[in-house]
């Protein structure tokens, strides 16, 4: 059974980037827009991994982080924190927040299906 991975992402062409290159490598996706619907779609499909963008409208990553780590039918669900303004502090915010990973975008394609196997032990 593929492991499930949940891209919480508002920019589309993001979403579809990580979407097409984690499918290529046997995921099942489940998508999101915003912080809101990444907390609905998680408690719904317990995915194995969340990509979560901090900025995001309705309710940002680290808000969503927060929810997620904080409620037991989801908080162990490894959480990756993306951003694109990378700024010093991102990543221990994201951290801090009990992300599990952080990533800066660009996300580095190549890279990315041996972080997400490490990630999940694969």
């Amino acid at each position: 059974m593929a492991k499930k991975i949940l891209i919480a992402e508002d920019h589309e062409m993001s979403r579809i980037l990580l979407r097409d290159v984690l499918q290529y490598h046997g995921y099942e996706i489940i998508e999101a827009t915003n912080g809101e619907e990444a907390i609905k779609e998680a408690g719904a499909h317990l995915p194995d991994l969340i990509f979560m963008d901090i900025q995001m409208p309705v309710m940002g990553g680290y808000a969503a982080i927060k929810a997620l780590k904080s409620d037991d039918k989801t908080k162990h669900i490894k959480i990756v924190a993306l951003t694109s303004f990378a700024m010093i502090g991102d990543k221990e915010k994201s951290l801090a927040a009990r992300a599990d990973y952080y990533i800066p975008k660009p996300i580095d394609t190549v890279q990315l299906p041996i972080m997400v196997a490490e990630w999940l032990k694969e």
